[in-house]
């Protein structure tokens, strides 16, 4: 699913902050991704989702070379990969409902098939009677919710999450949690940026350490 072969990245010229990453990540596997604040956990959650180019080594995701790919292929590639970003990146002038069924308007979907996945999604996350509302009017841990449920919609291939708990309470992050992992169940890799020690002991997955831009990877066991 995604191969890091020797990756290091860096802005402008200042130094590393990734430095020497290797790793691979088999297709349906789960993974958090901790470290402390400014171990570089965005960086690498971008060099995934091809937002940022590595300033050596090989990136492999879905068994293509990001480097030899066409700007005109990427688009395709992107679709694959769900993203829940830390600001939400949602668009403001769209209802919730429309918000979550856009990825499947672009994949074009049937409408009777958006309107039955995209009502059961938002229930699931606890917006059912927000359906219409505009992302400014929702509190940020609402918007939070409707940003995983836009990123899970279209059931991508790869599933990329920074921090997607940090503005919910214990109970809903564990039945987002519970989401994920169902997504996961059906195939889809998931990969989960969080400063959540806690929550990370309790479902046992396989752990991504960052350290001063160093990787290191723990197999998973469940507390």
């Amino acid at each position: 699913m995604i191969r890091f072969e020797n990756v290091g990245l860096r802005y402008g010229l200042g130094p590393e902050v990734l430095q020497d990453i290797s790793f691979s990540l088999a297709p349906g596997s789960f993974h958090f991704l901790v470290g402390a604040s400014g171990a570089g956990k965005s960086s690498l959650l971008k060099l995934m989702y091809m937002a940022l180019k590595p300033s050596r080594g090989l990136i492999t995701l879905f068994g293509r070379d990001i480097a030899t790919t066409s700007r005109h292929e990427l688009p395709a590639l992107r679709r694959r990969v769900g993203v829940v970003f830390q600001e939400f990146r949602l668009m403001r002038h769209l209802s919730a409902f429309d918000n979550v069924a856009l990825p499947l308007r672009v994949a074009g979907t049937r409408n009777s098939e958006i309107q039955h996945n995209v009502e059961e999604l938002l229930s699931w996350v606890g917006l059912r009677d927000h359906m219409t509302a505009r992302p400014p009017t929702l509190s940020g841990g609402q918007q939070q919710r409707l940003a995983i449920a836009r990123a899970v919609i279209a059931r991508p291939k790869l599933l990329l999450a920074d921090e997607p708990t940090g503005n919910v309470d214990d109970q809903m992050a564990m039945r987002l949690m519970h989401l994920f992992e169902e997504l996961n169940k059906l195939g889809t890799t998931v990969v989960i940026a969080t400063h959540n020690e806690t929550l990370v002991k309790r479902l046992g997955h396989s752990v991504l350490r960052l350290d001063e831009g160093r990787l290191d990877i723990h197999p998973g066991e469940a507390a």
